[in-house]
């Protein structure tokens, strides 16, 4: 029985359940009332805003690399969950550190627009 061609589908599943929780997430942030914030819930918003957008930019630049077919689809799938996960990790960690500072202007800017 092969079973080659489940491992593609299943790889493909982990990474649409992968960009869907991401999303998710987002939008539920995103979606939230923030008129009566804290400062620091206000600022924790703007990190995840910042982290979720450096890991699209990762993800598409990402893209761009060509990749070698060597191996098979069951490590590919396997390689490609670990790496959005190790991503998503990485992303949160810069944002909550360092940063672009995106979620700094963000920040004041909503803190200036919208009297919060």
């Amino acid at each position: 029985m092969d079973i080659s061609g489940l491992s593609g589908i299943y790889g493909d599943y982990l990474n649409q359940q992968i960009d869907s929780a991401s999303n998710s997430k987002m939008t539920q942030a995103v979606s939230k009332d923030y008129t009566r914030a804290t400062d620091d819930e206000l600022m924790d918003v703007c990190k995840q805003f910042e982290a979720y957008f450096m890991e699209q930019v990762f993800k598409q630049m990402e893209k761009t690399i060509i990749k070698n077919e060597e191996g098979s689809q069951s490590t590919t799938a396997l390689v490609d969950y670990f790496k959005d996960s190790a991503l998503q990790d990485l992303t949160n960690t810069a944002a909550d550190t360092q940063g672009l500072g995106i979620a700094q202007m963000l920040y004041e800017q909503m803190k200036r627009n919208y009297g919060l």
